[in-house]
């Protein structure tokens, strides 16, 4: 039934002699996903790749094509890979906005974690200094 209206406007344009302009929203990525995968691609990187101590005792989750709307990324128990996220950091599909929540940012390595985002969500995908 999608079929019905494209044809009705094309019959329309015809009858105008005017080319009818349809609004297409491309079918990209949103602004959400985008902003997390370079906040993902940074933290891999930079806290697992790197071979980081501070974050040898978690492993990294990525959920960036996440059916639930709202790309993310967790970090979990390293030993404990079904383990419950100590760390969630998630955009909104809509705009660049990137939270972050789960009870590591209140331990010592929150500062550093929370730094590392604020740097990465502003476009800066450095590594910076390790805790």
């Amino acid at each position: 039934m999608i079929i019905l209206p494209a044809v009705a406007l094309a019959l329309v344009a015809c009858q105008n002699g005017k080319p009818a302009q349809v609004n297409v929203v491309p079918a990209g990525k949103s602004a959400g996903l985008r902003s997390m995968e370079v906040v993902a691609t940074a933290a891999h990187r930079c806290w697992f790749a790197s071979k980081d101590p501070a974050f040898k005792s978690y492993k990294f989750a990525n959920e960036l094509n996440a059916f639930g709307g709202q790309p993310r990324f967790l970090l979990v128990p390293a030993k404990n890979f079904g383990g419950r996220p100590l760390l969630v950091v998630q955009a909104h599909v809509s705009s660049s906005k990137v939270d972050a929540f789960g009870p590591l940012l209140s331990e010592p390595l929150g500062a550093r974690i929370s730094a590392d985002l604020r740097r990465w969500t502003a476009g800066d995908t450095s590594c910076g200094a390790a805790a």
